[in-house]
């Protein structure tokens, strides 16, 4: 029924095909916002967070994770385990995950975390933080300066002593 040139031709469609696919999404990923945009989260108490609540004269880092990816566990435990050299900065934990997840997992991963006036843990229920942050992966990390503009971005949770780096190295 099928002749042996018509299957033979599938082949180098699918590379081709393949090859374009993959051309097209390096052309449209994603890259960090450079200046930090209007959103609207959730606190979990369900009362608005917007971009008008961030903190003043401090360092702004987002945090954005998923309660079961591996590697934001890693992350929210090394923010945890290195808190002390956190103090200059406001950390806004950002998830799309439900309260009862986002609590779970902060009892298990960043308990020294809880209660601190410099930590805020965001649901983000309107789907924006990936439309207008530009994350490419979980975790996401985020340091912007006390105006708004990036310093930092990086996705591999291994490099956070590099936040830590520019954290203690300013004056603030």
């Amino acid at each position: 029924m099928f002749n042996v040139s018509y299957t033979s031709n599938i082949r180098p469609l699918s590379v081709v095909c393949a090859f374009l696919l993959m051309a097209l999404m390096h052309t449209y990923a994603q890259s960090p916002a450079k200046t930090i945009p209007s959103f609207t989260f959730k606190k979990l108490d369900k009362t608005e967070f917007t971009n008008r609540n961030l903190q003043d004269s401090k360092f702004l880092f987002f945090v954005f994770f998923d309660t079961q990816c591996d590697h934001c566990q890693h992350a929210i435990q090394y923010i945890n385990q290195h808190y002390s050299q956190f103090k200059k900065t406001a950390i806004y934990l950002i998830t799309l995950d439900s309260v009862a997840k986002v609590n779970s997992f902060i009892n298990k991963y960043g308990i020294s975390l809880k209660g601190k006036k410099n930590v805020v843990l965001l649901q983000d229920t309107r789907d924006e933080f990936i439309k207008k942050f530009g994350p490419r992966k979980y975790p996401s990390l985020f340091l912007y300066s006390e105006k708004k503009e990036l310093i930092l971005y990086e996705d591999n949770e291994q490099n956070l002593f590099r936040f830590i780096q520019i954290v203690n190295s300013s004056d603030k």
